[in-house]
């Protein structure tokens, strides 16, 4: 268990690099956008692809959990 843990760490610091990522470009886009209907596009996109990325995120321990580490293998 504590092996996986160590595979763990690294898709859990790259997932959080990028919400952070998409969360600061929409912060940026709020405070210059005028439109109201960019700021909810904007909003709504930042959402989607956190949740996309959180989906992964969660995919990809479960693998590890199995232990499937290489994704390559199935194919």
């Amino acid at each position: 268990m504590k092996e996986h843990r160590k595979k763990i760490i690294a898709p859990i610091i790259i997932t959080i690099i990028l919400i952070s990522y998409y969360i600061a470009v929409v912060c940026i886009f709020l405070f210059f956008s005028p439109s109201l209907i960019f700021k909810i596009i904007a909003i709504a996109t930042t959402i989607i692809i956190s949740a996309l990325i959180l989906f992964v995120l969660f995919e990809r321990i479960k693998e590890i959990k199995e232990g499937e580490e290489d994704d390559l293998g199935k194919y």
